[in-house]
């Protein structure tokens, strides 16, 4: 009898330690990440907008797409909220410094959306974010590969994953302005 009360009393401790899938799953709103400017970018800040998050590059045939990126920013500002993150996984299409980065988004198209610190968006060494962003497994709805620079994910205000956008899919497009 005290053997079956010792082993179940360890069957139960134990089993709280292991966490069902769907409890591991985080949403957007735990994620802080470096900023471009040295700040914390907290997408708890976001709560209650859309959030549209693109992997950006400097020197990529799509780079004028930050001028529609910010276009579509001062257009929605009030309930939409863009991320960039620069990335150098294609090609090597991002070389700069965060420092770099910042200044040519400035002075070649005005950005004034947050930009977060370079990161890796596949790999081995890809961000926490884009993990999150590109498996089901952790983000509970879809599947995802950034297939190049500027891909987008938009979430929904409740930070609900609801579209993710290849490179050709323009910012200003009705593909993502119908989601607004």
């Amino acid at each position: 009898m005290m053997i079956k009360l010792v082993i179940s009393s360890f069957a139960f401790f134990c089993s709280s330690f292991v966490s069902k899938p769907h409890d591991s799953i985080q949403t957007i709103y735990d994620f802080k990440v470096a900023a471009l400017n040295g700040g914390t970018i907290d997408f708890s800040d976001f709560k209650g907008k859309k959030i549209l998050i693109v992997n950006t590059a400097s020197k990529c045939g799509f780079t004028p797409q930050y001028e529609d990126l910010q276009a579509l920013y001062e257009k929605y500002k009030d309930k939409l909220v863009i991320i960039g993150f620069p990335a150098n996984n294609f090609f090597s299409q991002e070389p700069g410094s965060n420092e770099n980065i910042e200044a040519f988004c400035k002075k070649n198209y005005g950005v004034t959306f947050p930009m977060a610190a370079k990161v890796s968006v596949k790999g081995k060494d890809i961000a926490a974010i884009y993990k999150w962003l590109c498996n089901k497994s952790e983000n509970g709805v879809m599947d995802a590969k950034v297939s190049w620079n500027f891909n987008k994910f938009l979430l929904d205000e409740n930070g609900k994953l609801i579209g993710h956008f290849k490179s050709k899919v323009k910012p200003m497009s009705e593909e993502i302005v119908s989601k607004l």
